[in-house]
């Protein structure tokens, strides 16, 4: 398994307004834009990005970073092996990515991901 990338959430009750700090202090450009998540990169540096969420956008699940994988089944077996608990099952997404969710050891929500056709 090879993680492709590690993308910072920041939450917020007023996402529009982190949105335009982010791409107007930084220049960073509107990579996906779902309404309850944008992800932002910086232009001519696609893995530089950061997501912004509406705050409890996703029902109680407010992961503190994404992790994009290669190969997100690996890395469940993996979880598995190591004996830690999922918090949120593995599932195919209707945007388009395979993810579970995990808390690492200070209880911080870890989304981990592949895209689908990946």
């Amino acid at each position: 398994m090879e993680v492709r990338r590690i993308v910072p959430n920041v939450f917020d009750a007023e996402p529009a307004a982190t949105r335009e700090f982010y791409t107007g202090v930084f220049g960073l450009d509107v990579a996906m834009d779902m309404g309850w998540i944008a992800t932002l990169e910086a232009p001519g540096t696609p893995r530089a990005q950061i997501s912004v969420f509406e705050l409890d956008g996703e029902e109680g699940r407010d992961p503190f970073i994404s992790v994009e994988v290669d190969n997100v089944d690996a890395a469940h077996a993996r979880v598995l092996e190591l004996g830690l608990p999922i918090e949120y099952a593995l599932r195919r997404e209707p945007w388009g990515v395979r993810r579970f969710m995990l808390r690492d050891p200070a209880g911080r929500l870890v989304n981990v991901l592949s895209h689908a056709g990946d």
